[in-house]
């Protein structure tokens, strides 16, 4: 049966001793900026992702107890001003058109852009330690890139075409803080991101899975 509050031995412990049970007892808010690197998997594996943003979040609830999973539900956001994707450099492709092998130029090199994930939903486990608190998240947003993305082949402007600079970015992870004195924090993030035009452009190729790796600091409040 599921329980609100902080009863649990060890969750309760406020104090500069224990500033995860500080955090969670407080309900803090929670600011700090943070770099990511990622690379696609499978058919985009020669992809990688740089960047770099600023996340802010709510603790909404009191512990909630429901034993190993017991935790503390959490909304964030996070906006990501600088954003880059590394493809392979601009090349020729032969495909079939009209049932004749053709020459084609496919689009590639750096791609640059922003990103919203309006709508982070964490929960973060309750634990005894006193530093170091896990998560696991699911969140949801957009990106904007100035070259639609991913590369594709060239139209007339010699620019990808068929696909969208507009794409959206579900993905879902775990990770953790770790404490490293009251109201500070380092954290650590692995998520597995997928990014869709959902069929804006002409052709909808995508990134269907991809590996990131975020770093971050955290002011508590």
């Amino acid at each position: 049966m599921l329980a609100l509050g902080a009863g649990f031995p060890g969750w309760a412990q406020t104090g500069a001793d224990n500033p995860a049970a500080e955090a969670r007892a407080a309900k803090s808010w929670e600011y700090g900026p943070f770099v990511n690197w990622g690379t696609g998997v499978a058919d985009r594996s020669d992809y990688k992702f740089f960047w770099g943003g600023f996340q802010a979040g709510k603790r909404l609830t009191p512990v909630i107890q429901a034993g190993p999973f017991s935790g503390q539900f959490e909304l964030g956001i996070e906006l990501i001003p600088f954003w880059q994707a590394y493809t392979p450099a601009a090349h020729s492709v032969v495909v079939p058109v009209n049932g004749v092998p053709t020459t084609l130029g496919y689009g590639g090199g750096t791609f640059t852009g922003v990103s919203v994930e309006p709508v982070v939903l964490r929960w973060n486990f309750a634990t005894r330690t006193k530093k170091f608190e896990p998560w696991f998240q699911a969140a949801a947003g957009s990106l904007y890139t100035t070259h639609k993305f991913p590369p594709n082949v060239l139209v007339p402007k010699g620019i990808p075409g068929g696909t969208s600079v507009f794409n959206f970015t579900p993905q879902g992870g775990v990770g953790f803080h770790y404490f490293l004195k009251p109201k500070r924090s380092f954290d650590f993030g692995l998520n597995a991101e997928h990014i869709s035009s959902a069929s804006l452009g002409d052709k909808n190729p995508g990134v269907n899975a991809s590996i990131q790796l975020q770093f971050g600091y955290t002011w508590w409040k």
